[in-house]
């Protein structure tokens, strides 16, 4: 490798916005699930915050398509990161990943953003609860935490289907067996035929937990996990009195179908208003600068839906200020942003918003 790539001096810093990279390596973790690494074109030191995701920008059936993964690797190993996957059936994004990216295809990748991390939330007691693939971030606390010889306290409790459907199993019995400060607790909802386990069964509960880590109550809790997981820990935890302030949980699993139905009704109650609103309403004016395009849109609507108004396709991933990929500039003008940790505050110092949770309060100039 040529020295002047990890040479400090000429290596610049990773930060949020869109960035050219390339797959060099590909990892089966378990029979669905496989480990992406990625480096920089040019050289670029990867710092993050423990927790924290990406955009994966693809060209998927000649169609631009977004999709968010936590960073599964520690920012402590800065001249490359992963992201682990796991194949879902039907899945679009997953499906096509393990199908066709290998190493030494380029791609670009947004971020790296979200609130979800250990870097915001410190503690020298941690607990990290998760479930399937939502092992991710929480496996990159774990490994920031054990590379950088934290003083932490950690119990790591991880819930898998079957033990051939445990992600990073033999790293995780490797620091487990080094630190005396790490304390791993494995779960298995069953066995298949032929499958021998000797640690815990069954799904957690308040007994397994309170078995595990005694002492819960008096730690930070991180977790990840598929929604009724996700559901089933909080539950668990408010019955018994935790505080929920240090309670820090990300997911990115499906929609559960009574928020679709929730949003389908607020849709048509939103399209009944609109119908009222565009009667009795003045329009706002949005100015595309860079496009030099403009839309007319009623009082309540997006930056996001402006510019598709105006003919103009700002990418998004996920539609709730979570990402960041929908991130422009606004020049002029007044917005309302309520975004979900996609954007940091100094993007926003900059003028920088969300376009698709940002809405303006009038007219509004915007580089794009």
């Amino acid at each position: 490798m040529n020295q002047d790539f990890i040479s400090p001096i000429n290596t610049q810093t990773w930060s949020n916005g869109r960035h050219p990279v390339r797959c060099v390596r590909v990892i089966q973790e378990t029979w669905d699930v496989r480990t992406f690494c990625f480096t920089a074109e040019s050289p670029l030191l990867f710092f993050f915050k423990p927790g924290q995701f990406v955009t994966l920008e693809l060209e998927i059936d000649q169609q631009t398509v977004m999709r968010s993964y936590t960073i599964a690797s520690s920012p402590s190993v800065p001249y490359s990161f992963s992201i682990t996957v796991k194949r879902v059936p039907g899945g679009v994004v997953s499906n096509w990943l393990h199908d066709n990216l290998k190493e030494g295809d380029a791609l670009a990748v947004h971020g790296p953003v979200g609130n979800f991390n250990c870097i915001d939330f410190p503690s020298d007691k941690v607990l990290l609860l998760s479930g399937g693939v939502g092992i991710t971030p929480v496996m990159s606390m774990l490994r920031w935490w054990f590379d950088t010889n934290a003083d932490v306290d950690i119990q790591f409790v991880h819930s898998a289907r079957t033990p051939k459907d445990l992600v990073f199993y033999r790293e995780l019995q490797h620091m487990d067996s080094r630190l005396s400060n790490i304390q791993l607790s494995l779960i298995c909802e069953r066995t298949d035929i032929g499958e021998t386990w000797s640690g815990y069964r069954g799904f957690l509960n308040s007994a397994m937990l309170s078995q595990i880590s005694p002492d819960f109550m008096e730690r930070e809790v991180f977790c990840c996990g598929p929604t009724p997981y996700m559901k089933a820990v909080r539950n668990l935890l408010q019955q018994a009195g935790f505080d929920m302030d240090r309670y820090h949980e990300e997911s990115f699993g499906a929609t559960p179908v009574e928020v679709i139905e929730d949003v389908e009704l607020l849709a048509q109650e939103a399209s009944d208003l609109a119908d009222e609103l565009e009667r009795t309403e003045e329009r706002l004016t949005i100015s595309f600068l860079d496009s030099d395009l403009q839309a007319s849109i009623l009082p309540g609507e997006t930056l996001h839906s402006a510019a598709a108004q105006a003919g103009l396709h700002i990418p998004k991933a996920c539609g709730m200020g979570i990402c960041g990929t929908c991130k422009v500039r606004v020049t002029k003008g007044q917005v309302a942003m309520e975004h979900n940790g996609g954007i940091t505050d100094e993007d926003i110092e900059a003028g920088y918003v969300l376009s698709c949770c940002s809405v303006p309060s009038g007219d509004v100039e915007v580089e794009y």
